[in-house]
């Protein structure tokens, strides 16, 4: 049986967990844009990590998943798991999401430690809620999720073109093994 451990730093954004920033990096990378017309009740549920670039509080972590659901006060929980491969233990994060301004606008901040907070973007979604790429506040930080542990190549094209056009070094992405 393998042990669950909660940790102190999240391990995905994803995720949508996120890096520790100061409370104002909340912003998004020149060039992007959060989706509009966005349903967070849509986004709610889990969301497995199919990419992201080699973050220190990500190492050495594969089968990455994060989980959202809705507060009794309109914020966003986030719990974010992932299997560390070379100490064999599972590690979780919990941590709170708001949006930055309207719940249409895909524009949250989240925090693993407040009062820091970190941005979490979704710039690409498709219209079933199936796929997500989220930026964070800079070119560092980008996912690529999926509702299932696979991702179309269409869909994964289209998310690497975008990253690609706003600035993004996707060829530094890892990609996700899930295999438990």
């Amino acid at each position: 049986m393998k042990t669950l451990h909660k940790i102190a730093v999240p391990v995905s954004l994803g995720v949508l967990g996120l890096i520790i920033f100061t409370s104002y990096s909340v912003g998004i990378p020149k060039g992007a844009a959060a989706v509009k017309n966005f349903d967070a009740k849509k986004y709610l549920g889990r969301w497995y990590e199919i990419a992201r670039f080699d973050y220190r509080f990500e190492k050495n972590m594969d089968n990455v998943t994060a989980e959202y659901s809705e507060n009794p006060n309109g914020s966003i929980s986030v719990s974010n798991k992932g299997y560390n491969y070379l100490k064999k233990e599972w590690k979780e994060s919990v941590g709170e999401a708001r949006f930055v301004k309207d719940k249409t606008e895909a524009r949250l901040k989240v925090s693993f430690f407040k009062p820091i907070w970190a941005g979490y973007n979704v710039i690409d979604i498709d219209e079933d809620y199936q796929y997500a790429l989220v930026a964070g506040s800079s070119l560092k930080y980008l996912w690529i999720l999926s509702r299932t542990t696979t991702i179309p190549e269409s869909i994964r094209q289209r998310f690497i073109e975008k990253a690609k056009r706003i600035g993004y070094n996707t060829d530094e992405l890892i990609w996700v093994k899930h295999n438990q």
